[in-house]
């Protein structure tokens, strides 16, 4: 199948009924753009040397949302509609024999299962065309479908060139077909643009075709969802939940637990291994994947990173493009902001922020620590209030931290620093020059001790409040409040 089969994306318009200053196929559902459900769909039938995206709008935009897959591009300049886009890929696809899928870049739900039905059934009838069809409750906006007495498609006429019998067919033209790429570049300069909106309808090659005595057959889709476009931000919310349902659906069949599903967000392209739990409100988002065993905590967010097996995020964590070993933990209420490395078994606990650090094998920093370009290797503990003063208001310093250290609490450490491998930092110092191995660091003031300062200062104090409630003479002699002399007239 897939050394005849060339695929066209048609994604070039701006799509004005999604009200955005956004081209419509750059929206996303399912956390991924609609041009790139679309790709992605079209690599299960060619390879990407025969995948062609029609770009216009935004054209650098929509190229670089799937440049990673390999695909091919054609620029239409000026968008006259569906027929103009194929014509602005013929130079491009016409030396290809074999057959062209015509697909729309704002399609995410397509799956391709069902264009390989399509295929299938072109292939055995030996039509020219086949097009997928659907019937809709309310066809309003979609090109209606004709046929003739043998159930052959015999045309197909937009909704703005309809008649008013025409429009009463719920049958309707998903835009969606599979040529024979000879004929089709044969007559496809057939199309002309007379019509209301003056604009080159693929759709009127049907008729062409059937004028020359080809047959066009109709493949028609009983799960009419899969082939509905998005045109407005409440049909993109709702291919968004669909997505969403169906990719739940996929991991807990592969053996993941999802508490309360209905509150958990996971991404198309995430991957989970078996026996992972995932607690209620977690996002799982953008290219992440997750080992087996883990546990990722409520509320917790984390997007394209890689978890090893037996990971735990706590609750209300924010993991981003991270990476964490077998075995490791961070949270609850940790961030671990951009680039972070966590070795097998070490340990990020509650309310510490990490930035392109490197955590070892089983070290630790568990409370209340910023650790911003960072090196720190093995068995290392890192104190409560820990912070790496990575910036001096111009510049990123590095802080490397060697293997066996102890870090006290609240330490302050003022890069580019180094502490050697085995040494101390005491608790409240402030460290701006490298520490050998095996030393003691101590950056704080001498404590003093004032014996009996407390003391006096408490007498002070109540000798002075002593004289500041002492009754004077006047107040003295006056009589004392009773029942003979009211407080108040």
């Amino acid at each position: 199948m897939e050394s005849r089969i060339h695929v066209l994306i048609l994604a070039a318009g701006l799509g004005t009924r999604m009200r955005s200053r956004k081209a419509k196929v750059l929206h996303r559902a399912g956390g991924m753009p609609l041009i790139e459900h679309v790709v992605r769909t079209a690599l299960e039938l060619a390879p990407p040397e025969q995948v062609t995206v029609v770009v216009g709008h935004q054209a650098e935009e929509v190229r670089l949302a799937v440049a990673r897959y390999g695909v091919g591009f054609v620029v239409q300049a000026e968008q006259r509609g569906t027929g103009h886009a194929v014509m602005a890929a013929r130079e491009a696809l016409s030396g290809a024999g074999g057959l062209v899928l015509v697909l729309y870049g704002d399609c995410p739900l397509l799956r391709a299962e069902t264009l390989r039905q399509l295929v299938s059934l072109h292939t055995r009838t030996g039509a020219a065309a086949t097009l997928i069809t659907t019937v809709l409750d309310d066809p309003t906006g979609y090109g209606r479908i004709l046929t003739d007495p043998d159930g052959n498609v015999a045309a197909i006429v937009e909704e703005k060139a309809a008649t008013a019998e025409q429009r009463a067919i719920r049958e309707i033209n998903s835009g969606i077909y599979c040529f024979q790429a000879e004929p089709l570049w044969r007559h496809l300069g057939e199309i002309g643009a007379d019509n209301p909106a003056g604009e080159f309808y693929l759709t009127d090659i049907i008729a062409i075709f059937r004028r020359h005595g080809y047959s066009v057959r109709a493949f028609r889709l009983t799960d009419s969802h899969q082939v509905l476009g998005i045109n407005n931000r409440i049909e993109l919310a709702a291919a968004d939940r669909i997505l969403r349902e169906a990719k739940l659906r996929e991991v807990m069949l592969a053996g993941v637990t999802v508490e309360r599903p209905e509150t958990v967000t996971i991404d198309q392209p995430v991957r989970i291994g078996i026996d992972t739990l995932i607690e209620p409100f977690a996002q799982i988002l953008g290219e992440t994947s997750i080992g087996e065993n883990c546990r990722i905590g409520a509320g917790a967010i984390v997007r394209d990173s890689r978890l090893g097996d037996g990971v735990e995020i706590g609750p209300y964590t924010i993991v981003n493009q991270s990476v964490l070993e077998d075995g490791a933990r961070a949270g609850p209420f940790a961030r671990l902001r951009l680039d972070n490395h966590i070795e097998a078994g070490a340990a990020v606990g509650n309310f510490v922020e990490m930035k392109k650090a490197r955590l070892g094998r089983r070290s630790k920093a568990l409370h209340l620590a910023y650790l911003g370009d960072a090196v720190i290797e093995e068995q290392v503990n890192i104190g409560a209030g820990t912070i790496t003063c990575n910036y001096d208001g111009t510049a990123k310093h590095p802080t490397t931290i060697r293997r066996g250290v102890f870090v006290g609490s609240n330490a302050t450490l003022v890069a580019p620093v180094e502490l050697g491998e085995g040494s101390y930092v005491g608790a409240g110092s402030v460290i701006t020059d490298s520490v050998p191995p095996d030393a003691l660091a101590l950056g704080r003031a001498r404590q003093v001790i004032k014996e009996g300062w407390a003391r006096r200062r408490r007498e002070r104090a109540q000798a002075a409040g002593a004289e500041l409630t002492a009754p004077t003479a006047d107040s003295a002699a006056a009589p004392a409040p009773g029942p003979e002399t009211p407080r108040s007239g």
